[in-house]
């Protein structure tokens, strides 16, 4: 019996619910806010690229990102169900990614649990990164 194709798309819009649903089946869901529909609202609402991988109409991956499609494109969220890991589809997300903004640099902070992921997809260790997650730790 043939496996189902897995179709790659770019869609307008993302279902919060499903996302939400694809984060716990990967291992995303452990650092994104899945227990605060409202959050996860506003972030498929306020993200303006999603790549998906789907079987038979199921989510099973999914590239979010935020871009000017000019200079840079942030994947904020890279998740593939985890009964369809190490088959290829994160790194045909980020190649879906990049190819609707291929000017603009592909930008990622990496879950701990992928930190050595992304240099073997080819992508560069950038060291130069900042984080401010509260403003009261903001000196000035």
């Amino acid at each position: 019996m043939p496996s189902p194709e897995i179709t790659y798309q770019r869609e307008a819009a993302l279902d919060p619910e499903e996302f939400v649903d694809v984060l716990k089946r990967s291992t995303l869901a452990e650092r994104r806010p899945v227990d605060d529909m409202e959050r996860i609202k506003l972030m498929c609402q306020n993200a303006n690229l999603f790549v998906t991988a789907r079987i038979d109409g199921k989510l099973i991956g999914i590239a979010r990102s935020l871009s000017d499609f000019a200079f840079c494109t942030y994947m904020s969220d890279l998740a593939v169900d985890q009964a369809y890991q190490r088959m290829g589809i994160g790194i045909r997300l980020i190649k879906e990614t990049k190819r609707h903004t291929p000017i603009a640099k592909l930008i990622l902070l990496a879950a701990p649990a992928a930190v050595d992921y992304y240099p073997k997809t080819g992508m560069t260790r950038f060291t130069h990164s900042f984080l401010l997650d509260n403003i009261d730790d903001l000196k000035v």
